[in-house]
Protein backbone atom coordinates (compact mmCIF):
# COMPACT_ATOMS: atom_id res chain seq x y z
CA UNK A 1 0.00 0.00 0.00
CA UNK A 2 1.73 2.94 -0.88
CA UNK A 3 1.71 6.08 1.43
CA UNK A 4 1.16 9.52 0.79
CA UNK A 5 1.61 12.77 2.42
CA UNK A 6 -1.50 14.03 3.58
CA UNK A 7 -2.84 17.83 3.56
CA UNK A 8 -3.08 19.54 7.31
CA UNK A 9 -7.42 19.19 6.83
CA UNK A 10 -6.98 15.32 5.93
CA UNK A 11 -7.41 13.26 8.98
CA UNK A 12 -3.67 12.21 9.72
CA UNK A 13 -1.36 10.02 12.06
CA UNK A 14 0.82 12.71 12.11
CA UNK A 15 -0.78 15.94 13.80
CA UNK A 16 0.26 18.72 15.23
CA UNK A 17 0.17 19.64 18.54
CA UNK A 18 1.77 22.10 21.19
CA UNK A 19 3.77 23.57 18.62
CA UNK A 20 5.48 20.04 17.76
CA UNK A 21 4.64 17.28 15.98
CA UNK A 22 3.28 14.24 17.36
CA UNK A 23 2.85 10.70 16.24
CA UNK A 24 -0.71 9.97 16.65
CA UNK A 25 -1.70 6.45 16.31
CA UNK A 26 -5.20 5.68 16.38
CA UNK A 27 -4.98 1.69 15.66
CA UNK A 28 -2.21 1.57 18.41
CA UNK A 29 0.33 -0.40 15.93
CA UNK A 30 3.77 1.31 16.18
CA UNK A 31 4.88 3.27 13.60
CA UNK A 32 6.91 1.65 10.72
CA UNK A 33 10.39 4.00 10.52
CA UNK A 34 13.06 3.70 8.58
CA UNK A 35 16.54 5.03 9.29
CA UNK A 36 19.12 6.53 6.61
CA UNK A 37 22.64 7.22 8.50
CA UNK A 38 23.69 9.70 6.03
CA UNK A 39 27.74 9.32 5.90
CA UNK A 40 29.70 12.17 4.36
CA UNK A 41 33.21 11.26 3.73
CA UNK A 42 34.56 14.52 2.47
CA UNK A 43 36.13 16.64 5.23
CA UNK A 44 34.67 19.93 3.99
CA UNK A 45 31.00 18.72 4.63
CA UNK A 46 31.66 16.93 7.57
CA UNK A 47 29.44 19.25 9.59
CA UNK A 48 26.72 18.06 7.45
CA UNK A 49 26.47 14.55 9.04
CA UNK A 50 25.53 13.54 12.39
CA UNK A 51 28.24 10.58 12.21
CA UNK A 52 31.27 13.25 12.73
CA UNK A 53 34.57 11.61 14.21
CA UNK A 54 32.49 8.51 15.59
CA UNK A 55 32.65 5.43 14.47
CA UNK A 56 29.62 4.14 11.89
CA UNK A 57 28.18 1.52 14.24
CA UNK A 58 28.24 4.16 17.58
CA UNK A 59 26.44 6.20 15.16
CA UNK A 60 23.66 3.58 13.78
CA UNK A 61 23.27 2.68 17.28
CA UNK A 62 22.39 6.15 18.39
CA UNK A 63 20.22 7.03 15.96
CA UNK A 64 18.34 3.91 16.66
CA UNK A 65 18.07 4.35 20.47
CA UNK A 66 16.81 7.85 19.28
CA UNK A 67 13.98 6.46 17.51
CA UNK A 68 13.34 3.82 19.93
CA UNK A 69 12.86 6.48 22.47
CA UNK A 70 9.63 7.23 21.12
CA UNK A 71 9.24 3.58 20.09
CA UNK A 72 9.22 3.66 16.17
CA UNK A 73 8.93 0.31 14.76
CA UNK A 74 12.68 0.31 12.89
CA UNK A 75 12.24 -1.83 9.93
CA UNK A 76 15.36 -1.31 7.86
CA UNK A 77 18.74 1.13 9.10
CA UNK A 78 20.35 2.21 5.72
CA UNK A 79 24.05 3.66 5.55
CA UNK A 80 24.54 6.07 2.76
CA UNK A 81 27.93 7.32 2.23
CA UNK A 82 28.69 10.55 0.19
CA UNK A 83 31.89 12.17 -0.78
CA UNK A 84 28.92 15.35 -1.02
CA UNK A 85 26.10 16.92 0.13
CA UNK A 86 23.53 17.15 -2.83
CA UNK A 87 22.14 21.11 -2.41
CA UNK A 88 18.32 19.56 -3.30
CA UNK A 89 18.15 15.90 -1.49
CA UNK A 90 21.22 15.93 0.70
CA UNK A 91 22.09 12.15 -1.31
CA UNK A 92 22.27 11.63 -5.23
CA UNK A 93 19.46 10.55 -7.07
CA UNK A 94 20.16 6.65 -7.48
CA UNK A 95 20.63 6.06 -4.09
CA UNK A 96 17.22 8.32 -3.14
CA UNK A 97 15.12 5.89 -5.63
CA UNK A 98 16.69 3.04 -3.76
CA UNK A 99 14.92 3.88 -0.45
CA UNK A 100 11.98 5.09 -2.60
CA UNK A 101 11.62 1.63 -2.95
CA UNK A 102 12.22 0.31 0.27
CA UNK A 103 9.90 2.84 1.70
CA UNK A 104 7.04 1.39 -0.63
CA UNK A 105 7.85 -2.06 -0.12
CA UNK A 106 7.34 -2.29 3.47
CA UNK A 107 5.27 0.96 4.43
CA UNK A 108 7.17 2.64 5.65
CA UNK A 109 5.56 6.05 7.21
CA UNK A 110 8.67 7.78 8.49
CA UNK A 111 12.08 8.14 7.59
CA UNK A 112 14.63 9.30 10.11
CA UNK A 113 17.69 11.02 8.44
CA UNK A 114 20.62 11.18 11.07
CA UNK A 115 21.53 14.74 9.85
CA UNK A 116 20.55 18.09 10.03
CA UNK A 117 18.34 18.99 6.36
CA UNK A 118 17.52 21.71 5.30
CA UNK A 119 13.98 22.92 4.88
CA UNK A 120 14.12 22.41 1.10
CA UNK A 121 15.83 18.76 1.54
CA UNK A 122 13.21 17.58 3.61
CA UNK A 123 10.82 19.06 1.71
CA UNK A 124 11.82 17.35 -1.77
CA UNK A 125 12.93 14.26 0.10
CA UNK A 126 8.81 13.72 1.44
CA UNK A 127 7.55 14.28 -1.99
CA UNK A 128 10.20 12.29 -3.47
CA UNK A 129 9.02 9.06 -0.83
CA UNK A 130 5.97 10.09 -0.35
CA UNK A 131 6.57 9.89 3.26
CA UNK A 132 6.82 11.87 6.77
CA UNK A 133 10.28 12.46 6.70
CA UNK A 134 12.66 14.06 9.97
CA UNK A 135 16.06 14.98 10.56
CA UNK A 136 17.49 14.63 13.59
CA UNK A 137 16.86 17.82 15.38
CA UNK A 138 13.32 16.98 14.74
CA UNK A 139 13.47 13.77 16.47
CA UNK A 140 15.52 15.18 19.48
CA UNK A 141 12.77 17.87 19.28
CA UNK A 142 9.90 14.89 19.21
CA UNK A 143 11.50 13.20 22.29
CA UNK A 144 12.09 16.08 24.11
CA UNK A 145 8.29 17.03 23.56
CA UNK A 146 6.98 13.33 24.88
CA UNK A 147 9.11 13.65 28.18
CA UNK A 148 8.99 16.82 29.71
CA UNK A 149 7.34 16.48 32.93
CA UNK A 150 7.03 20.29 34.51
CA UNK A 151 5.49 23.24 32.97
CA UNK A 152 8.66 24.85 32.23
CA UNK A 153 9.83 21.59 30.49
CA UNK A 154 7.30 21.80 28.16
CA UNK A 155 7.01 25.31 27.98
CA UNK A 156 11.18 25.57 26.39
CA UNK A 157 9.70 22.30 24.53
CA UNK A 158 7.26 24.12 22.78
CA UNK A 159 9.60 27.19 22.31
CA UNK A 160 11.74 25.27 20.55
CA UNK A 161 9.76 23.69 18.20
CA UNK A 162 8.18 26.61 17.23
CA UNK A 163 11.93 28.06 16.09
CA UNK A 164 12.39 24.67 14.46
CA UNK A 165 9.24 24.63 12.34
CA UNK A 166 9.45 28.22 11.50
CA UNK A 167 11.66 27.94 8.22
CA UNK A 168 9.64 24.78 7.68
CA UNK A 169 6.11 25.02 8.23
CA UNK A 170 5.69 21.23 8.69
CA UNK A 171 2.07 21.39 8.78
CA UNK A 172 1.47 22.09 4.98
CA UNK A 173 2.63 21.42 1.82
CA UNK A 174 0.57 21.92 -0.90
CA UNK A 175 -1.08 24.96 -0.21
CA UNK A 176 1.13 27.39 1.15
CA UNK A 177 1.31 29.54 -1.60
CA UNK A 178 -2.45 29.88 -1.74
CA UNK A 179 -3.48 33.60 -1.28
CA UNK A 180 -6.47 34.80 1.05
CA UNK A 181 -8.45 38.06 0.02
CA UNK A 182 -7.40 41.29 1.61
CA UNK A 183 -9.34 42.36 4.63
CA UNK A 184 -11.19 45.85 5.65
CA UNK A 185 -11.42 48.15 2.59
CA UNK A 186 -8.71 48.39 0.93
CA UNK A 187 -8.36 45.56 -1.88
CA UNK A 188 -4.70 43.92 -3.10
CA UNK A 189 -3.99 40.23 -3.41
CA UNK A 190 -4.04 39.61 0.84
CA UNK A 191 -1.07 37.38 2.11
CA UNK A 192 -0.22 34.05 1.07
CA UNK A 193 -1.14 30.90 3.24
CA UNK A 194 3.00 31.09 4.08
CA UNK A 195 3.15 34.74 5.12
CA UNK A 196 -0.14 33.79 7.49
CA UNK A 197 1.21 30.63 9.10
CA UNK A 198 4.72 32.12 9.73
CA UNK A 199 3.02 35.22 11.18
CA UNK A 200 0.88 32.45 13.52
CA UNK A 201 4.33 30.91 14.33
CA UNK A 202 6.02 34.37 15.14
CA UNK A 203 3.19 35.11 17.28
CA UNK A 204 3.08 31.53 19.21
CA UNK A 205 7.03 31.95 20.19
CA UNK A 206 6.03 35.53 21.57
CA UNK A 207 3.45 34.20 24.00
CA UNK A 208 5.57 30.95 25.11
CA UNK A 209 8.40 33.30 25.54
CA UNK A 210 6.69 35.90 27.74
CA UNK A 211 5.32 32.60 29.72
CA UNK A 212 9.26 31.49 29.91
CA UNK A 213 10.38 34.81 31.31
CA UNK A 214 7.84 34.71 34.13
CA UNK A 215 9.05 30.50 34.77
CA UNK A 216 12.25 32.29 34.90
CA UNK A 217 11.77 35.13 37.75
CA UNK A 218 10.29 32.07 39.57
CA UNK A 219 13.05 30.04 39.34
CA UNK A 220 15.25 32.70 40.18
CA UNK A 221 13.58 33.52 43.21
CA UNK A 222 14.30 29.70 43.98
CA UNK A 223 17.59 30.13 43.22
CA UNK A 224 17.94 33.04 45.75
CA UNK A 225 16.15 31.28 48.19
CA UNK A 226 18.77 28.35 48.25
CA UNK A 227 21.42 31.01 48.35
CA UNK A 228 20.26 31.75 51.60
CA UNK A 229 20.93 27.98 53.09
CA UNK A 230 24.78 27.87 53.18
CA UNK A 231 24.95 24.62 51.07
CA UNK A 232 27.09 24.11 48.44
CA UNK A 233 25.04 23.13 45.01
CA UNK A 234 27.14 19.74 43.15
CA UNK A 235 25.85 19.52 39.38
CA UNK A 236 25.77 16.31 37.42
CA UNK A 237 26.30 16.79 33.80
CA UNK A 238 27.02 14.30 31.21
CA UNK A 239 26.35 12.69 27.67
CA UNK A 240 22.41 11.43 27.35
CA UNK A 241 22.56 7.85 29.04
CA UNK A 242 25.61 8.49 30.68
CA UNK A 243 24.61 7.14 34.28
CA UNK A 244 23.41 10.73 35.48
CA UNK A 245 19.94 9.84 36.86
CA UNK A 246 21.00 6.47 38.20
CA UNK A 247 24.00 7.93 40.27
CA UNK A 248 21.83 10.42 41.43
CA UNK A 249 19.41 7.97 42.84
CA UNK A 250 22.25 6.03 44.23
CA UNK A 251 23.86 8.80 46.54
CA UNK A 252 20.33 10.72 47.54
CA UNK A 253 17.90 7.97 47.42
CA UNK A 254 16.00 9.82 45.39
CA UNK A 255 13.05 8.35 42.82
CA UNK A 256 13.95 9.92 39.59
CA UNK A 257 13.13 8.20 36.00
CA UNK A 258 16.54 6.06 35.47
CA UNK A 259 16.42 3.71 32.39
CA UNK A 260 19.00 2.29 29.70
CA UNK A 261 17.33 5.07 27.37
CA UNK A 262 18.24 7.91 25.95
CA UNK A 263 16.85 11.58 27.60
CA UNK A 264 15.54 9.37 30.06
CA UNK A 265 15.45 12.75 32.38
CA UNK A 266 14.85 16.26 30.78
CA UNK A 267 13.46 18.04 34.00
CA UNK A 268 16.43 18.98 36.67
CA UNK A 269 15.60 17.31 39.62
CA UNK A 270 17.91 18.90 43.35
CA UNK A 271 18.24 16.20 46.40
CA UNK A 272 19.93 17.09 49.19
CA UNK A 273 23.08 15.18 50.21
CA UNK A 274 25.30 14.59 53.22
CA UNK A 275 29.24 14.01 52.67
CA UNK A 276 31.19 11.30 54.94
CA UNK A 277 31.96 13.99 57.25
CA UNK A 278 28.66 15.95 57.73
CA UNK A 279 28.63 18.35 55.14
CA UNK A 280 25.34 18.94 53.79
CA UNK A 281 25.71 19.87 49.97
CA UNK A 282 22.66 20.37 47.07
CA UNK A 283 22.63 17.89 44.11
CA UNK A 284 21.22 18.51 40.73
CA UNK A 285 20.43 16.40 37.85
CA UNK A 286 20.04 17.84 35.01
CA UNK A 287 19.12 16.54 30.98
CA UNK A 288 21.99 14.80 29.12
CA UNK A 289 23.58 16.05 26.35
CA UNK A 290 24.33 14.89 22.58
CA UNK A 291 26.17 15.42 19.32
CA UNK A 292 24.95 17.92 17.22
CA UNK A 293 21.91 19.25 19.88
CA UNK A 294 20.01 21.17 18.34
CA UNK A 295 20.56 24.77 18.77
CA UNK A 296 16.70 25.66 19.54
CA UNK A 297 17.10 23.37 22.52
CA UNK A 298 20.25 24.93 24.04
CA UNK A 299 18.47 28.03 23.73
CA UNK A 300 15.36 27.08 25.46
CA UNK A 301 16.66 25.31 28.15
CA UNK A 302 19.09 27.62 29.14
CA UNK A 303 17.07 28.77 31.98
CA UNK A 304 17.01 25.06 33.32
CA UNK A 305 21.25 24.75 32.45
CA UNK A 306 21.78 28.13 34.66
CA UNK A 307 21.85 25.53 37.61
CA UNK A 308 25.09 24.04 36.02
CA UNK A 309 26.49 27.87 36.44
CA UNK A 310 25.52 28.66 39.74
CA UNK A 311 27.12 25.31 40.64
CA UNK A 312 29.93 24.86 43.07
CA UNK A 313 31.00 21.77 41.72
CA UNK A 314 30.09 20.16 38.43
CA UNK A 315 30.58 16.30 37.75
CA UNK A 316 31.19 15.24 34.27
CA UNK A 317 29.27 11.24 34.56
CA UNK A 318 30.86 9.58 31.54
CA UNK A 319 30.00 5.74 30.15
CA UNK A 320 33.50 5.04 30.00
CA UNK A 321 32.56 1.63 28.34
CA UNK A 322 31.06 3.15 25.85
CA UNK A 323 34.15 3.12 22.39
CA UNK A 324 33.38 6.83 22.00
CA UNK A 325 33.44 8.33 25.67
CA UNK A 326 36.59 10.36 24.92
CA UNK A 327 34.26 12.12 22.02
CA UNK A 328 30.90 12.08 23.75
CA UNK A 329 32.93 14.22 26.96
CA UNK A 330 33.97 16.38 23.83
CA UNK A 331 29.97 17.16 22.78
CA UNK A 332 29.71 17.53 26.89
CA UNK A 333 32.45 20.30 27.00
CA UNK A 334 31.53 22.19 23.67
CA UNK A 335 28.07 22.61 25.23
CA UNK A 336 29.22 23.72 28.50
CA UNK A 337 30.69 26.12 26.64
CA UNK A 338 28.33 27.39 24.66
CA UNK A 339 25.81 27.82 28.03
CA UNK A 340 28.81 30.17 29.02
CA UNK A 341 30.86 28.32 31.90
CA UNK A 342 33.96 29.52 31.83
CA UNK A 343 36.76 27.22 30.56
CA UNK A 344 38.76 27.56 33.58
CA UNK A 345 35.66 25.88 35.87
CA UNK A 346 36.61 22.73 33.08
CA UNK A 347 39.73 22.54 34.94
CA UNK A 348 38.18 22.14 38.45
CA UNK A 349 35.51 19.29 37.37
CA UNK A 350 35.30 16.40 38.39
CA UNK A 351 34.42 13.45 36.06
CA UNK A 352 33.10 10.26 37.41
CA UNK A 353 33.86 7.12 34.82
CA UNK A 354 30.70 5.26 35.33
CA UNK A 355 29.25 1.85 34.37
CA UNK A 356 32.46 0.24 35.40
CA UNK A 357 30.74 -2.99 35.97
CA UNK A 358 30.72 -3.46 32.10
CA UNK A 359 34.14 -3.28 31.54
CA UNK A 360 36.60 -6.35 31.28
CA UNK A 361 39.10 -6.73 34.45
CA UNK A 362 41.89 -5.57 32.00
CA UNK A 363 40.27 -2.63 30.98
CA UNK A 364 39.22 -1.30 34.75
CA UNK A 365 42.71 -1.97 35.94
CA UNK A 366 44.18 0.99 33.32
CA UNK A 367 41.05 3.39 34.06
CA UNK A 368 41.58 2.67 37.47
CA UNK A 369 45.45 4.26 37.13
CA UNK A 370 44.66 6.53 35.31
CA UNK A 371 42.16 7.71 37.61
CA UNK A 372 44.45 7.77 40.86
CA UNK A 373 47.30 9.75 38.53
CA UNK A 374 44.73 12.39 37.91
CA UNK A 375 43.74 12.97 41.21
CA UNK A 376 40.23 14.58 39.48
CA UNK A 377 38.80 11.34 38.48
CA UNK A 378 36.63 8.30 39.79
CA UNK A 379 36.39 4.76 38.41
CA UNK A 380 32.74 3.68 39.60
CA UNK A 381 29.51 2.07 38.84
CA UNK A 382 26.35 3.69 39.83
CA UNK A 383 24.51 0.51 39.60
CA UNK A 384 26.71 -1.73 41.93
CA UNK A 385 27.82 1.06 44.18
CA UNK A 386 31.67 0.25 43.23
CA UNK A 387 33.75 4.03 43.73
CA UNK A 388 30.69 5.25 45.59
CA UNK A 389 32.48 6.17 48.60
CA UNK A 390 35.75 7.75 46.65
CA UNK A 391 32.93 9.83 44.71
CA UNK A 392 32.14 11.29 48.00
CA UNK A 393 35.18 11.88 49.25
CA UNK A 394 36.67 13.52 46.18
CA UNK A 395 33.37 15.74 46.37
CA UNK A 396 34.38 17.15 49.82
CA UNK A 397 38.01 17.64 48.86
CA UNK A 398 36.61 19.35 45.45
CA UNK A 399 34.64 21.37 47.41
CA UNK A 400 36.94 22.18 50.42
CA UNK A 401 39.23 23.97 47.37
CA UNK A 402 36.48 26.21 46.05
CA UNK A 403 35.83 27.23 49.83
CA UNK A 404 37.29 30.93 49.68
CA UNK A 405 38.64 32.55 52.71
CA UNK A 406 38.12 36.01 53.26
CA UNK A 407 39.19 38.32 56.15
CA UNK A 408 37.33 41.49 56.97
CA UNK A 409 36.64 43.96 59.80
CA UNK A 410 33.25 45.56 60.29
CA UNK A 411 31.90 47.86 63.09
CA UNK A 412 29.50 46.17 65.81
CA UNK A 413 26.78 48.84 64.77
CA UNK A 414 26.38 46.51 61.16
CA UNK A 415 24.35 44.29 62.61
CA UNK A 416 22.57 43.30 59.74
CA UNK A 417 25.85 42.55 57.80
CA UNK A 418 26.97 40.48 60.38
CA UNK A 419 24.10 38.45 60.38
CA UNK A 420 24.56 37.49 56.61
CA UNK A 421 27.81 36.26 57.29
CA UNK A 422 26.64 33.93 59.55
CA UNK A 423 23.90 32.75 57.23
CA UNK A 424 25.69 32.92 54.38
CA UNK A 425 29.07 31.23 54.77
CA UNK A 426 30.90 29.46 57.54
CA UNK A 427 32.59 31.99 60.05
CA UNK A 428 35.32 30.15 61.33
CA UNK A 429 36.80 32.52 63.96
CA UNK A 430 35.58 35.55 65.18
CA UNK A 431 37.77 38.88 66.98
CA UNK A 432 35.65 41.54 69.20
CA UNK A 433 38.06 44.74 69.42
CA UNK A 434 38.90 45.19 73.49
CA UNK A 435 36.70 48.87 72.98
CA UNK A 436 34.16 47.19 71.43
CA UNK A 437 33.80 49.09 68.75
CA UNK A 438 34.79 46.62 66.05
CA UNK A 439 34.77 42.75 65.25
CA UNK A 440 37.02 40.87 63.02
CA UNK A 441 35.90 37.65 60.66
CA UNK A 442 37.66 34.75 59.46
CA UNK A 443 34.82 33.43 57.01
CA UNK A 444 34.67 30.59 54.17
CA UNK A 445 32.22 31.20 51.70
CA UNK A 446 31.20 28.80 48.53
CA UNK A 447 32.03 29.63 44.85
CA UNK A 448 29.11 31.03 44.41
CA UNK A 449 28.84 33.48 47.42
CA UNK A 450 32.26 34.50 46.98
CA UNK A 451 31.68 37.17 44.64
CA UNK A 452 28.61 38.79 46.31
CA UNK A 453 30.39 38.36 49.78
CA UNK A 454 33.32 40.38 48.14
CA UNK A 455 31.06 43.36 46.87
CA UNK A 456 28.91 43.70 49.72
CA UNK A 457 32.12 43.83 51.75
CA UNK A 458 34.70 46.15 49.32
CA UNK A 459 35.34 48.49 51.88
CA UNK A 460 35.32 45.93 55.17
CA UNK A 461 38.09 43.48 53.44
CA UNK A 462 41.52 42.47 55.50
CA UNK A 463 44.66 41.44 54.58
CA UNK A 464 44.92 37.90 56.85
CA UNK A 465 48.40 39.30 58.62
CA UNK A 466 46.03 42.18 59.79
CA UNK A 467 43.71 39.44 61.49
CA UNK A 468 44.35 39.24 64.83
CA UNK A 469 43.99 35.81 65.59
CA UNK A 470 46.07 35.88 68.89
CA UNK A 471 43.20 38.53 70.77
CA UNK A 472 42.33 36.80 73.91
CA UNK A 473 38.34 37.32 73.45
CA UNK A 474 38.45 35.06 70.11
CA UNK A 475 35.57 32.80 69.44
CA UNK A 476 34.59 30.33 67.36
CA UNK A 477 31.65 30.20 64.27
CA UNK A 478 29.23 29.26 67.14
CA UNK A 479 29.33 32.74 69.09
CA UNK A 480 26.96 35.04 69.32
CA UNK A 481 25.38 37.37 66.05
CA UNK A 482 26.32 41.35 67.17
CA UNK A 483 23.53 42.85 67.88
Amino acid sequence: MTKHIKDSNDDQRFQEEGGGISFHNEDKDAIRALIVVLDVKSSKSQENTGAGSRSIESSIQEIQGLAAAIELDIIHTEVVSLKAVIPATFMGTGKAADIKTIVHDNDVEVVIADAPLSPGQQRNLEKLWNCKVLDRTGLILEIFGRRAQTREGRLQVQLAHLAYQKSRLVRSWTHLERQRGGGGTVGGPGETQKESDRRDLQTGIQKLEKQLEKVKKTRGLHRKSRQKVPYPIVALVGYTNAGKSTLFNKVTSGDVMAEDMLFATLDPTMRSLTLPHGRKVILSDTVGFISNLPTQLVASFRATLEEVLSADLIIHVRDIAHADSDIQRDDVLTVLADLGVPQGRFNEMLEAWNKADLLDQESLVEKQNIAERSQKTVVLSSLTGEGIDDLLAHIEHGLAKNDNLVYLELDTTRGADIAWLYQNGEVLQRIDAEDGKTVQFEVRFAYSKLNVASQKFDTALIDSDEFDSNTSNSEGGEGEVAA
